[in-house]
């Protein structure tokens, strides 16, 4: 699982949550798809990819479900969210 890290805004301070993504291994599930491959599914650069799949870039809304929509999965297959404040 790979880890996305971002803050949200709160009263003042920020806390730290985490978007988690399975690409890479749906990826592999799927012959072994490359990045270029689903990029081009999702209309996105390859280092658009590269980022999600490092943990450096969440996707919008409507592309975290053109990905799922590209594996043939619901987006809970390839997106979840960890409410619980990260380290740090």
């Amino acid at each position: 699982m790979f880890y996305a890290w971002y803050y949200i805004a709160g009263d003042s301070k920020m806390d730290k949550r985490r978007i988690n993504n399975n690409i890479r291994k749906l990826r592999f599930f799927q012959n072994e798809m490359t990045q270029q491959e689903l990029a081009q599914k999702v209309g996105v650069t390859r280092q658009t990819i590269i980022a999600m799949e490092q943990g450096k870039y969440s996707p919008s809304l409507e592309l975290a479900f053109r990905i799922a929509l590209a594996f043939g999965v619901p987006l809970e297959e390839v997106f979840s969210y960890d409410p619980e404040p990260g380290p740090g």
